[in-house]
């Protein structure tokens, strides 16, 4: 048995779109919900070392939470995640002007990024496992960009518990694009309490320091010496409140800089949590991961019964360098007409 795939009515959203709700399922038991409405991640159930199944990532029941004070739990961003400084860039030269979202910057593509949008949505039932492709059109000057783009991603379960997403994308014009997931990960109850025991090794040497505002100043620095230094596996909480508080409070929100070819699928974070004695690989061929311990999360936001306080869930954004428009010395985040956008990333549960 290869898994299987069940859809159902997720809701319909405030300007009249209709959410639909698909989960996959493996043959050993994990599963994996989608929706499309922005391509969100809803749940993900894999199994503890007791054989007990249960949820790895924060989240809601409805499709109204997901419309309301959401921080993009599950969502697909884009057309360029993470930050641009104060939503300006130039290319080929012609300046350009984002929708500014986040202080004085443009976060996750804009006031309507991919994470708002409608999803065109098709499952089927595949040699590697149950799948999901979803595809946008986003059209040329929407949030400011330039160039008609087509995205399609593809979310393929596989045994035993891998969720494999396949980003592509192609424009008939230059433009940014940085596609990534923004999943909330908690191993041990899916959000009902910190993350800080966590077990983490991330394989990276450097990351890219920030500004007041979150942005980078362009330096690509060691991370010998910083509380950012996890090349050897410690707990989340070890050096958290050593981080400077850019801005409050103290806590991770950083690129890091993986030791890797760019373009090589391989692994760059590994979590693992001691009590459920779950472990969760992130596997990857983009050259950075953004890596965020939930520092904003203040207790407001409820959902499944958990009260999401600070530092409940971490996550592993796949991506391009933060304002890589702006600094010629980042791996360029440009796709050009006849070029195809590809990123993979791999989440994988023992």
């Amino acid at each position: 048995m290869a898994g299987w795939i069940e859809k159902r009515e997720f809701g319909v959203t405030s300007s009249g779109g209709r959410a639909d709700l698909y989960m996959l399922s493996s043959a050993s038991g994990a599963w994996v919900s989608i929706s499309n409405y922005g391509g969100t991640i809803v749940d993900l159930q894999t199994h503890d070392r007791t054989g007990r199944l249960t949820s790895a990532v924060l989240g809601f029941d409805d499709l109204a939470s997901y419309e309301g004070a959401n921080p993009f739990f599950g969502a697909t961003v884009g057309r360029f995640a993470n930050r641009i400084c104060e939503g300006r860039f130039t290319l080929d030269g012609e300046s350009y002007q984002l929708p500014i979202n986040n202080g004085p910057n443009s976060l996750h593509g804009g006031a309507i990024g991919y994470d708002k949008r409608i999803w065109k949505a098709t499952a089927s039932e595949t040699a590697n496992g149950p799948a999901l492709k979803m595809s946008i059109y986003d059209p040329h000057g929407a949030e400011g960009y330039p160039g008609n783009v087509h995205v399609e991603i593809l979310f393929t379960l596989t045994e035993p518990a891998t969720l494999v997403i396949e980003y592509q994308a192609t424009s008939d014009a230059a433009t940014p694009i940085n596609l990534t997931n923004h999943s909330y990960f908690n191993l041990k109850d899916a959000g009902a309490s910190p993350v800080l025991d966590h077990l983490l090794e991330l394989r990276a040497s450097r990351y890219t320091p920030v500004d007041w505002d979150q942005i980078p100043t362009g330096e690509i620095a060691t991370v010998e010496g910083t509380p950012l230094n996890f090349r050897t596996a410690k707990p989340i909480g070890q050096d958290i409140l050593k981080m400077p508080a850019i801005p409050p409070p103290s806590g991770y929100d950083h690129n890091i800089v993986l030791d890797k070819e760019p373009g090589v699928l391989s692994v760059g974070a590994i979590l693992s949590d001691p009590d459920s004695g779950r472990k969760m690989e992130v596997w990857t061929t983009e050259p950075g991961i953004q890596f965020y311990s939930g520092n904003f999360l203040d207790g407001t936001i409820v959902g499944r019964g958990n009260s999401y306080g600070r530092y409940h869930g971490v996550c592993f954004e796949a991506q391009h360098f933060p304002d890589s428009p702006n600094h010629p010395n980042f791996p360029s985040a440009v796709l050009r007409p006849g070029e195809v956008y590809r990123q993979r990333t791999e989440y994988r549960f023992s």
